[in-house]
Order: structure tokens, then sequence, then C-alpha cells
């Protein structure tokens, strides 16, 4: 007898609430990250189907199939391009009530450290180009342009870069690598999306293995400056002036596209993948040695100056 109330004393544990479809989409801090990325890609694609569809086509209809690309049609089109990104991440912010700045552009000393991103981005396609030229893998033309036009041509394809490295910046480490870093680390979503940066540009004419691989690397290296700082600027003033520096100071081709105007006229002789080819000077296999000191001295400068604010965020 005692035994069987001494049984029944013993405290019976509450069933498991049932979870229904609500859990599956929610999670404690609000859209499961998944779900989040999903959304954001799709109100991404039907603005681009509303706005820049329409209006791709327009700019490129007078320009030739191969032709250079005329700095007015790549203004136009990286800027509806970063205007398109930047409103799906304030969309999101609304939806997720966030403010936009937390998804990579907030942070201390923005217009510094962009102005730093720049300096370092031109140093280090400067590097590069120097070292395909004084290992005659590459040689200069001398110059198309000057006066008024060699100002007017830097200043178009200086915005036009500035669009380049908004876009790409937020589009591939703004939202969606805020939001993955919730799910499955910092370094993991760095990585998958890092490695997409490098496939989407198989896209591009002229285009070679090497270069892809170059573009995953060099979009992990900015991984690196986002893991550092939290926030794109670094990032942003990199990518736009590496991409100015080869395209428009240098005159090499970026990623197999020619730009029309541009300071120096160059042409790569010697093996093709030690030139880069059409591809470029990211063509070239010179880059991987260049992205390797880049990756370690950002290491050296930031590892004793800065927290990374995605430490307990990396699983």
């Amino acid at each position: 007898m005692d035994e069987l109330t001494h049984q029944s004393s013993i405290p019976v544990p509450p069933a498991p609430a049932k979870r229904g479809l609500r859990w599956v989409f929610l999670g404690e801090d609000g859209i499961r990250a998944g779900w989040s990325v999903i959304l954001f890609i799709a109100i991404f694609a039907v603005l681009e189907v509303i706005a820049a569809l329409p209006i791709f086509p327009f700019i490129h209809f007078h320009v030739e199939r191969g032709a250079p690309q005329p700095a007015y049609v790549a203004m136009v089109q990286e800027g509806v391009q970063a205007a398109l990104v930047l409103l799906a991440t304030w969309i999101m912010s609304r939806i997720e009530k966030r403010p936009m700045w937390v998804y990579g552009y907030s942070g201390r000393a923005k217009l510094l450290r962009f102005v730093a991103g720049c300096f370092w981005g031109f140093v280090a396609i400067s590097v590069l180009v120097i070292a395909l030229w004084k290992s005659h893998l590459l040689a200069f033309d001398g110059s198309p342009l000057a006066g008024p036009a060699a100002w007017k041509f830097a200043a178009e394809w200086a915005v036009a870069f500035l669009f380049v490295g908004i876009f790409e910046e937020s589009l591939l480490r703004g939202y969606i690598q805020s939001r993955l870093t919730r799910g499955i680390g910092f370094w993991w979503t760095a990585i998958l999306l890092s490695t997409s940066f490098g496939a989407i540009h198989s896209g591009n004419s002229g285009e070679s293995p090497v270069g892809l691989f170059s573009a995953a690397a060099l979009g992990l290296i900015l991984c690196l400056s986002l893991w550092y700082t939290g926030s794109l600027w670094w990032a942003i003033g990199f990518h736009a002036a590496w991409d100015w520096g080869q395209t428009y100071f240098y005159g090499t081709s970026n990623s197999g596209m020619a730009a029309n105007g541009h300071l120096l006229s160059e042409h790569p002789t010697g093996a093709l993948l030690w030139t880069g080819g059409a591809t470029g000077p990211e063509g070239s296999l010179l880059i991987v040695p260049l992205a390797v000191v880049m990756a370690l001295l950002m290491w050296l400068w930031w590892r004793n100056r800065a927290v990374s604010p995605f430490v307990r965020q990396n699983l």
C-alpha cells in the first residue's frame, strides 16, 4: 500500500505541446534563417522582373555583342541592381522589425573604412598588374585617353564600380550572410556564398577556371573584413577600387569584360595560365600568392585590434 502511494505521488511530466506550422517558419528570434533567405531572394527576383528586365534590353540595344562595354551602360545597370538589392534588404528589415543597418551597414568609422578599402583595393590590383608586367606576361601599349576625356571616363567608371561594390557585397555578404550565420555559422556561410560568387562569374564571356577560383577566393577574403569590422564598408571600397583599377586605370579585362574608355592599354604576352588571357589579371595563377598574402596581412592587422561581432554566432 505504501509503495502504491509513493508511486502515485511522483509528478507526471506534462505532454509536449503540439508544434504547428508556426514553429516550422518561426523561431525564437523571428523568421527562421532558411525561410528568411528564401523570402529575400524571392523579393529580389520580383523586383528584378518589375524594374530591371524592362530596362536592361533598352540600354544594351545600341551595344554590339562582344563589344567593349560603355561606362553609361555599366552605371545604369549596376545602379539599378544596387538600388534593388538595397530595397529588398529594406523590405526584409521591415518584415523582421530590425534596423536595415544591422545587415552590414553599421559599425564605426564607415567613411574611413570605405576609403581604406579603396586604397588597399587599388594597391592590391596594382601589385598584381605590376608583377605581370615585370614578369613579361603583360605589355603596355600607351594611353588612348588624354585631357578631359580621361577625367570623364575615370569618374564614370568610378561611379559604375561603386554601384558594383554596393550591389555584389550587399547581395552576397549583406542580408544573406547575416541571416544564414544564425543557422550554419559565419564561416560556413562565407564559404557557401563565396563559392556561389565564383560560380556566378561562369556566365561571363571570356571567364576561365582560374578566374572563377579567384572570384571565390577574393570573396572569401572580403568576408574576413566583415568578420573583423562587422560592416561591409571596407569590402565595398576594396571591391570598387579593385575593379576600377584593372578596368579603367590599367585597361585590362575584368573577368572577361572589356571597357570602352580606359586610361592605359595592354595586351598579355605569355602562357594563358600566367597571363589570364581574355579573363584579365584575375585569371592569372599569380593571384593565388597575392590572395594568401592579402589574407595574412588582414589577419595580422585586425587580430589584435578588433573582436569579431560574429564570434558567438560562429557554429
